[in-house]
C-alpha cells in the first residue's frame, strides 16, 4: 500500500514531488489548478518532466485532483461548457505530470432530480472523454451526499461508468470520510463494502483511496474531514482499509486538516504503524 498525502504544487511539480519524498510519502496528490477556480493553467513542461523523472526514480505514485467547482450534472449551459473545457485541461495536466488518475467529484442535480442529474452526468462525461486518448484515467469520487450530490453508493458509481460510451477511460477513487458520511460503510459493514466492490466490478477499477476520518457522524451526509483516529470513524475502523489484501498496492492519500504539510510526515508514519499493528 502506497501511503501518502496531498501536497501543494504552488512552487512547481518537481518541488512537490521532492516534498513528497521528504515527508516519507510513497504517493501524493496535487490539484491541477486552483481548486476554487477554473482559470486555465500554463504548464511548465520542463518542470513537469523533472518531476515525472523524480517520481519514477523513487517509485512515487501521483494522483491529480480537479477543481471543486465543476459540476458534471449542471443544467446551466455556461457552467456545462466550462466544466467540459476545464476537465479536459485537467486530464492533460494530470497526464503531463504522470498521474495514474484525475479525481473528479460527481455531479449535483441542483433540484432537477436524480434521474436528470445522472443522465446529464453521463452526457458530460461522454463529451469530456470523446477525444481524450491519454493513459490517465478520470476517477469518479464517491460523495458524502450533501445537498443534491450524486454518487453516494458503489452501485450508483458503477452504473454511471457503465452507462458512458468510454468506461475504459474511467476509474474510481474511494473517500473513506465521504463513504462513512453517506452511510455506505462503517466498522461493522466494512467486509460487506469490500464484497459489494467485488460484486459490482468497482474494485477492479478502483485506482486510489482518499484516507480521512470524519468530524461528522455516520450517515450524516456532511463532508467534514478529520485527522486519523480523531474523528467519528476511528483508527480501528480505518485500519481495516490498511490491512485489506484486496486494496494492497493502491495509493492511499491523506486529505486530513493540517496547518502545515510537515504534519503529514507524522501521520503517514502513524498509518504505517497501524498497518503493521504497532499502535492502537
Amino acid at each position: 500500500m502506497k501511503l501518502g498525502c496531498h501536497i501543494s504544487v504552488a512552487k512547481g511539480f518537481h518541488k512537490a514531488s521532492r516534498r513528497a519524498l521528504e515527508l516519507g510519502a510513497a504517493s501524493f496528490q496535487v490539484f491541477t489548478k486552483n481548486p476554487r477556480g477554473l482559470r486555465p493553467k500554463k504548464i511548465d513542461y520542463q518542470d513537469a518532466e523533472k518531476g515525472v523523472a523524480f517520481c519514477r526514480e523513487h517509485d512515487i505514485t501521483l494522483v491529480a485532483h480537479t477543481p471543486y467547482i465543476t459540476n458534471l450534472s449542471t443544467p446551466k449551459e455556461d457552467l456545462h461548457e466550462v466544466t467540459i473545457r476545464s476537465i479536459k485541461e485537467d486530464l492533460h495536466i494530470a497526464e503531463t505530470y504522470g498521474a495514474v488518475g484525475a479525481v473528479v467529484h460527481c455531479g449535483k442535480h441542483v433540484g432537477e432530480g436524480v434521474e436528470y442529474g445522472t443522465r446529464r452526468m453521463v452526457e458530460t462525461l461522454n463529451q469530456i472523454l470523446s477525444d481524450y486518448d491519454g493513459e490517465t484515467l478520470l476517477l469518479l469520487e464517491n460523495t458524502a451526499g450533501q445537498g443534491s450530490e450524486l454518487g453516494l453508493q458503489i452501485e450508483e458509481l458503477t452504473a454511471i461508468r457503465d452507462a458512458t460510451d468510454y468506461p475504459k477511460k474511467i476509474g474510481f477513487c474511494f473517500d473513506t470520510c465521504h463513504g462513512f458520511a453517506a452511510g455506505a460503510w462503517n466498522e461493522e459493514s466494512f467486509d460487506e463494502l469490500i464484497e459489494k466492490m467485488k460484486e459490482t466490478g468497482y474494485l477492479e477499477h478502483l485506482v486510489a483511496i482518499h484516507f480521512n476520518d470524519s468530524k461528522a457522524p455516520y450517515n450524516s451526509r456532511k463532508d467534514r474531514h478529520e485527522k486519523i483516529g480523531k474523528g467519528e470513524i476511528g483508527a480501528a475502523a480505518l485500519t481495516k482499509f490498511l490491512r485489506c489484501e484486496e486494496l494492497e498496492g493502491l495509493p492511499v492519500i491523506l486529505e486530513t486538516p493540517v496547518e502545515d504539510e510537515a504534519e503529514y510526515a507524522e501521520e503517514i508514519q502513524y498509518l504505517a504503524d497501524l498497518k503493521q499493528g504497532e499502535t492502537a
